[in-house]
């Protein structure tokens, strides 16, 4: 059960036959109005969507809730409130059914979410994680080994295609309204900053360019037209995902992974795996991002990291009515907690 931010998601995951069934509802038409997600509303659609989607995913699978071995949920990090719906609705089920729970970090789901593909990577590989307000490279040595490499240091790149793309006037969510609008303009029309490209660590910020784009904004003023915007758009672009392909290429060479996975919200840019690409298939690296629908929140990649969790420690399964959850917690620690 997936319920971190404006998503609300179900799925079920067989560790023999794979994903059985999933069901996903995104608040986006919900927030639109609002220009964000609004914690409150969040939290109470998750309410009135979390039951309805499971049934629904249990009914794609031909499986009842008396078949189910372990409930995994998002644990954190994430919106408290909308995380309590997932972790209530879990502690329920499981005390009614007398099944252990299983705490899932959100972002070890998306670092994973390329295993459901057909042809997954394999242990060791090298990680870009750029999911909401998290950007992160990280050494995946096997399934709950990570070493953090680098982070971001403020905004993380997923905030900075959201904060541009409103101070463009485009709508929520940004980063595809950003990019669709990038798409039709000249990138070179605009000198934007690449913040730490070149900094000797592997960490990111995005802050400064978030300023220097409002600042050719109020620059342009009336001034700011179609073309403009478009322009700005894929000056924009060009220079957050010039420093996550810079970067991930140095993490690379700083490993030697022979492997790197793109995951999170973020990865679903074309014009980013479009630079990744050319990058490593020169180097003969091999490449791997999570299809489309397992870009964004979903069930299946905290089913999936539930089932890995409670494969590897049957240990790390939470009695039934557990009920807490992690706002804030480390990745690195996701094993331990």
């Amino acid at each position: 059960m997936e319920t971190s931010c404006d998503e609300t998601a179900a799925a079920l995951y067989d560790t023999e036959a794979g994903l059985l069934g999933h069901a996903l509802h995104s608040q986006v038409d919900m927030h639109q109005a609002y220009g964000g997600v609004v914690p409150e509303l969040a939290s109470r659609d998750h309410i009135r969507r979390l039951l309805p989607l499971t049934d629904l995913a249990l009914k794609q699978a031909g499986v009842s809730l008396k078949q189910i071995d372990a409930i995994a949920y998002t644990r954190g990090p994430g919106l408290a409130g909308a995380l309590l719906v997932g972790a209530g609705v879990a502690s329920a089920l499981g005390m009614a059914l007398g099944i252990p729970l299983i705490g899932v970090h959100h972002l070890e789901g998306h670092l994973l979410s390329p295993l459901l593909s057909k042809q997954p990577p394999d242990f060791p590989f090298l990680a870009l994680l750029v999911s909401g307000g998290h950007t992160m490279l990280l050494d995946v040595q096997a399934f709950g080994r990570y070493t953090l490499l680098g982070e971001t240091v403020d905004d993380a790149a997923g905030e900075a295609f959201d904060k541009s793309a409103k101070l463009l006037g485009l709508g929520y969510p940004g980063g595809p309204e950003l990019a669709r609008l990038a798409a039709f303009g000249q990138p070179a029309s605009f000198d934007l900053p690449r913040p730490k490209m070149h900094s000797p660590d592997l960490d990111f910020s995005f802050a400064g360019l978030k300023t220097a784009v409002l600042t050719q904004v109020s620059k342009l003023g009336s001034s700011l037209c179609e073309q403009a915007r478009a322009d700005l758009a894929a000056a924009a672009q060009e220079a957050i995902t010039d420093v996550l392909a810079h970067k991930t290429a140095r993490a690379q060479q700083v490993t030697g992974r022979r492997t790197v996975v793109v995951a999170g919200g973020v990865g679903a840019n074309r014009r980013l795996r479009e630079k990744l690409g050319a990058v490593f298939s020169a180097r003969g690296v091999a490449l791997f991002f999570p299809e489309l629908e397992w870009c964004t929140d979903n069930g299946a990649m905290i089913a999936l990291a539930g089932a890995m969790r409670l494969a590897a420690n049957p240990q790390a399964a939470r009695p039934a009515g557990a009920f807490d959850v992690l706002p804030r917690w480390d990745l690195t620690q996701a094993g331990s907690v």
